[in-house]
């Protein structure tokens, strides 16, 4: 299958089968986001998605964990995404963990009976982007949930037997802001206990309306160590023995990443990053742009060029 945008999906599902249902985000209004936003969301016929599993049938493919793209594919009509999970085991039957996006919205949607179906049919985790513990925030960014709605959506897909990976940004709230929100995160995930937490720290793209915002001065982007510095406040709070939390953070602009089980190896990744702290003072104002492509057009803010050369 010929895939449409950007491959996007969590770091821990990079040894599954990606299989397209839909092109872009039936969302894709956070403000911060540029994932889907050139493309026009459509849900894909079933004929399509069913002749990419022939494909890799024919190829002699045996497919134990399949993630289902794009944006929240969680937030298909149940009855279409049963049709699509049926599929998945009429070529796969040995299939036994399929994972997918979803949003707060999305699952709210779905009544009891069919959050039992779903996970019947195979569903075992929902990606969900949190972002923040912070209400105004979420108000400002455009999500589409609350913090108290985030909080039911959880606890009702838990109760059916699935877990949840949180998607977090270190630097959302802005600058000021970052020892506040890591700490409204972190007892916001404390209370609803992911499995994973992966924190994409946020840059800036040009081409959102957050850019619009910070042009208007309605919105002051935090540094990149203010990101730093709420990342280390979150670790300290995250996680305990009774609910451990693999934690995964990244930070593009500084090609950094830290990593591990809170809070078995909190003591050491508070070290790594205090470490990148220390390194990184003489540019504590700094942070970044981007202006096209994600990782390749990361441009510093202070319009002094880009973050990475190419050869």
């Amino acid at each position: 299958m010929e895939y449409e945008g950007r491959i996007c999906r969590p770091p821990m599902e990079r040894s599954s089968f990606m299989l397209p249902v839909m092109a872009g985000c039936s969302y894709n209004k956070c403000k911060f986001c540029n994932l889907f936003r050139s493309i026009k969301y459509r849900e894909l016929p079933l004929s399509q998605i069913e002749e990419e599993l022939i494909r890799v049938k024919n190829l002699n493919g045996n497919l134990s964990k399949i993630f289902l793209g794009d944006g929240s594919a969680f937030d298909l009509k149940t009855e279409h995404l049963l049709k699509i999970l049926n599929l998945i085991h009429k070529y796969f039957p040995d299939c036994n963990c399929i994972n997918m996006d979803a949003t707060i919205t999305g699952i709210l949607q779905k009544t009891d009976a069919e959050l039992a179906r779903l996970y019947t049919h195979g569903i075992r985790t929902l990606y969900i982007g949190i972002e923040s513990g912070l209400e105004d925030v979420l108000l400002f960014m455009n999500k589409d949930h609350t913090r108290a709605e985030a909080e039911r959506a959880i606890s009702k897909i838990q109760e059916h037997g699935y877990s949840f990976g949180a998607h977090i940004m270190t630097g959302i709230a802005g600058k000021g802001r970052s020892i506040e929100n890591a700490e409204a995160t972190a007892d916001f995930l404390n209370r609803t206990k992911p499995i994973r937490v992966v924190n994409f720290s946020m840059f800036l793209h040009k081409e959102v309306p957050l850019y619009k915002d910070i042009r208007a001065e309605k919105y002051q982007a935090a540094s990149e160590t203010e990101n730093l510095i709420e990342e280390k406040r979150l670790i300290e709070l995250l996680g305990n023995e009774t609910c451990p939390i693999f934690y995964d953070g990244f930070h593009d602009y500084l090609e950094f990443r830290v990593r591990g089980t809170l809070p078995k190896d909190r003591e050491k990744m508070l070290k790594q990053i205090q470490a990148k702290i220390e390194s990184y003072k003489p540019m504590q104002n700094d942070y970044a742009f981007v202006n096209g492509e994600c990782t390749p057009s990361l441009e510093k803010s202070d319009g002094t060029g880009k973050v990475w050369k190419t050869a």
